[in-house]
Formats: C-alpha cells, structure tokens, sequence
C-alpha cells in the first residue's frame, strides 16, 4: 500500500494527518492517538463507536485487498469540521473509488469521521 499526498496535506490538521497515515498502514496503535475517547467511525452506513471499535476498524478495514491510497482534494468546512477525498485503486470490487472522509474535530481530536462515496 502507498500514500501519495496532494500539496495541501501539511495544511491539515495533525489530528487528521496523522490518522490518515496510521489508517493507510493499518496501524491501530499509532491511529487511536489521534481519536476522542468517544470517537464515532460510520463506514458504508455501519457505526463503530469509541476506542475499541475504532481500534479494530482500522486495523481490518480493506485489510484483505490490496490497493493504493492518493489523497486527491481536501477542505476545510469550517474550524472543526474538513473533508478528505481519497482515491483508492485495488483489488476491491469495482477496482477504483473516490470517497469522502469527512472529519469533525474535538479539542485538536478526531471525534468523528463519516466515510462514503465522493459527491454523495
């Protein structure tokens, strides 16, 4: 897996940044540093909530494909609120998504991410 940055990732707040690169590798441990206590992931529709749940999201989501991973836009919405396209291209059915991470931040914190399909 590879993640290629677009020229605005070192505007992002390091809260996202960094969850981004821990979840590209699958890397629970260093992901859950930047995540509220009661952060909330929602992944096609399905709700993970707090540490835990989040934990073994990112350490098993997409984990039995192969794919690479381009960070093709971001935005800020407003102070705790940004949006992250990803560009994914793998082994997955379908073999290229686009999707929206929209971030909502809490005291320089992750607190919730809703994940779904670019423009929807």
């Amino acid at each position: 897996m590879t993640h290629t940055s677009d020229p605005h990732t070192d505007q992002l707040p390091a809260a996202i940044s960094g969850f981004l690169a821990a979840s590209v590798v699958h890397d629970a441990d260093a992901a859950e540093a930047f995540l509220a206590d009661d952060v909330v992931v929602v992944d096609k529709g399905e709700p993970f909530r707090g540490l835990q749940e989040v934990h073994a999201f990112v350490r098993d989501a997409g984990a039995e494909f192969d794919y690479t991973t381009e960070q093709v836009g971001a935005h800020r919405v407003d102070d705790e609120h940004w949006v992250v396209v990803l560009r994914l291209e793998g082994s997955f059915p379908g073999g290229v998504a686009e999707l929206d991470y929209r971030f909502t931040l809490r005291d320089a914190r992750v607190s919730e991410l809703v994940i779904a399909n670019h423009g929807a």
